[in-house]
C-alpha cells in the first residue's frame, strides 16, 4: 500500500501508483527505506487476521482490495504458513541450473491439470512483471525456433497494464505510467480495448460491439504485415488501469480466430484476474478461449510468497523442445522451492474450502449490493466486473459520462476517506485515456462472507460521499 490517509498524512491523487499530493510536507521519521512515496509518512503494519489488517497503533482495516488484488486468502491462513515453514526445514533454495525440486514439480502439475486446453508447461518467476517479460521473450524465441525471424511486433490494447519492467511497460497502454520512460521502451502497437461503458454505440448489442472492436486487431495486423507480428497481448479482464472491465460475449473468440488466421500467438494476462479471482481458476475459461501463453501471479502466492508463472501451450513448448532445446531467459529465484510450496498450499486451500463457489456467490452479492446502494448515485457511472474483481467508475455527470477534472485528485480523496472508514480499496485515475476519469477497484479476499459484503458497501458509500463533498 502507498499510505493510510489521515493517519499517515500521505494522500495520493492516483492512489496506488500516481503522482502524489501529501497533507504533510515533513517527510516524517528518518528511514533508510526508499519508499515509493517520499512525502508524508505511513503507518506500520502490525499483523493480519482473516480479511483484516492492523497497524501498530491498533487500528483495524477491512481489506477490500487484497492490497492490489493479491491477498486472496486473507492474512492468516495457517495451512500456507505451515507449508512454507516445512519447506524451509527441508531446503530454502536450490538453483534451477543444478536441481529441480518437489514443490515446483507439484505446482506445475496442479496448474497444468486445471488449465484449459493444452496449457500444460509452466515457467515460474517471481511476479507479474517478470511473467510478462518472460512471455514476450518466449513468443519471440518461439518464432525464431520456427525460422520466422521477421516476427518482431507485438499488438496490445490502450488502457491496459501489464507490469512495470521495461518490456511489460512497453506492452501496456497506461499513458501516465509510460510517459517518462517512453524513450527506453520497445515499440508496440495498440488497438482499442473492449470497454463497453465508454465504447458501445446505442444501436449496438454488447456482442456486436465486441466483434467490432475485436476486428480492429485484424486491421492492425494487415497494416503492419501479418508476417511481422508475433503476438497479441491482453488482460482477460482489464484490471487496475481501466477498472475491472470484462470482455463482452464473443470478443475473445473472435480475437482467437484472428490470431489463428495469421499465425499470431495470443498472450492472455491473468496476473490480476486469474487464480480464482473471477470465479473460475482461469478467467479465460468463462470466455471459452485458450491462449497460447498465459501469465499468472498475485493470487498464485496469495501474498504469502512472491511468485508468478507463464503457462505455455504444448505447440509452443514443442517448438523449443524440437529446436534449440533451450529458452534463453532465466532469473535467479525462478522455481523457488518455498514460493512454490506456498503456491501448492494456495491451490489446495481454494479447493478444500470451496472458494471458487464463494467468489461467484459473493461477487454476485457484492455487485448487487453496490448497484442497490450506488446504482443511482449521481456520480457513479458504471458498476462492472467479474467474480470478486469489481470496478466502480466515478463521473461528474451520469447522463453525459463526463469525468471529474484530474486536478480534483478524486482517487486520492476516496482512498483517504475509505481509510478513515476502516476500509482498504484500490482507486485509480486516468480510467478513460490515461489522464481523465477515475474508478475504484474492489477485490477482497475469496474468504469474505455476507457481513463483509455489507461492510464494504456501507463503508465505500460513506467514503465516496465524503470524498465528493471535500
Amino acid at each position: 500500500m502507498d499510505g493510510m490517509a489521515n493517519t499517515s498524512g500521505n494522500l495520493h491523487d492516483r492512489s496506488f501508483d500516481g503522482s502524489q499530493q501529501s497533507r504533510a510536507t515533513d517527510p516524517g521519521p528518518m528511514t533508510h527505506v526508499f519508499h515509493r512515496s517520499l512525502s508524508g509518512t505511513m503507518p506500520t503494519v502490525s499483523h493480519g487476521e482473516g480479511v483484516y489488517i492492523y497497524d501498530t497503533e491498533g487500528r483495524e482495516y477491512l481489506d477490500g482490495c487484497g492490497g492490489a488484488a493479491v491477498s486472496c486468502l486473507g492474512h492468516s491462513d495457517r495451512r500456507i504458513k505451515r507449508a512454507i515453514a516445512e519447506q524451509l526445514e527441508r531446503i530454502p533454495f536450490a538453483h534451477t541450473g543444478y536441481f529441480t525440486n518437489d514443490p515446483v514439480e507439484r505446482l506445475a502439475e496442479k496448474l497444468a491439470d486445471r488449465a484449459p486446453g493444452t496449457l500444460d508447461k509452466v515457467f515460474f518467476v517471481s511476479g507479474g512483471s517478470e511473467a510478462i517479460e518472460a512471455a514476450l521473450k518466449m513468443a519471440r524465441q518461439y518464432f525464431v525456433e520456427r525460422g520466422e525471424t521477421g516476427r518482431t511486433r507485438f499488438i496490445t490494447r490502450r488502457q491496459s497494464f501489464h507490469g512495470n519492467t521495461l518490456g511489460a511497460l512497453a506492452a501496456g497502454g497506461n499513458r501516465w505510467r509510460r510517459a517518462q520512460f517512453e524513450p527506453l521502451l520497445i515499440e508496440t502497437h495498440r488497438i482499442e480495448p473492449c470497454y463497453e461503458y465508454r465504447g458501445r454505440r446505442l444501436e449496438e448489442t454488447p456482442e456486436v460491439y465486441g466483434l467490432r472492436v475485436a476486428d480492429e486487431l485484424e486491421r492492425k495486423v494487415l497494416e503492419l504485415g501479418p508476417d511481422t507480428v508475433a503476438a497479441f497481448v491482453a488482460e482477460t479482464v482489464m484490471g487496475a488501469t481501466a477498472g475491472a472491465v470484462p470482455p463482452t460475449p464473443g470478443y475473445f473468440r473472435r480475437i482467437r480466430e484472428i490470431c489463428d488466421r495469421y499465425g499470431i500467438l495470443l498472450i492472455l494476462d491473468e496476473v490480476m484476474c486469474g487464480m480464482g479471482r473471477t470465479g473460475t481458476m482461469f478467467s479465460c475459461e468463462q470466455d471459452e478461449v485458450v491462449p497460447d501463453l498465459l501469465t499468472l501471479a498475485k493470487g498464485l502466492g496469495a501474498g504469502y510468497q512472491p511468485i508468478g508463472a507463464v503457462m505455455a501451450a504444448d505447440h509452443v513448448f514443442r517448438a523449443f523442445a524440437d529446436g534449440s532445446g533451450f529458452f534463453q531467459h532465466s532469473h535467479t529465484y525462478m522455481g523457488h522451492p518455498v514460493a512454490c510450496a506456498a503456491g501448492n498450499a494456495v491451490i489446495d486451500a481454494i479447493e478444500e474450502d470451496g472458494l471458487l463457489a464463494n467468489v461467484r456467490e459473493r461477487g454476485d452479492e457484492l455487485q448487487a449490493s453496490l448497484r442497490l446502494k450506488l446504482g443511482q448515485h449521481p456520480h457513479v457511472g458504471d458498476i462492472r466486473g467479474r467474480g470478486l474483481l469489481i470496478g466502480i467508475e466515478i463521473v461528474r455527470d451520469r447522463g453525459t459520462k463526463e469525468p471529474f477534472e484530474p486536478e480534483r485528485k478524486l482517487p486520492a480523496r476516496i482512498k483517504a476517506a475509505a481509510l478513515d472508514e476502516g476500509l482498504m480499496i484500490y482507486p485509480m485515475g486516468g480510467t478513460i485515456d490515461g489522464l481523465s476519469g477515475a474508478h475504484v477497484l474492489v477485490a477482497p479476499p475469496y474468504t469474505i462472507d455476507a457481513g463483509h459484503v455489507e461492510a464494504i458497501v456501507e463503508r465505500l458509500s460513506a467514503a465516496l460521499d465524503a470524498a465528493l463533498a471535500a
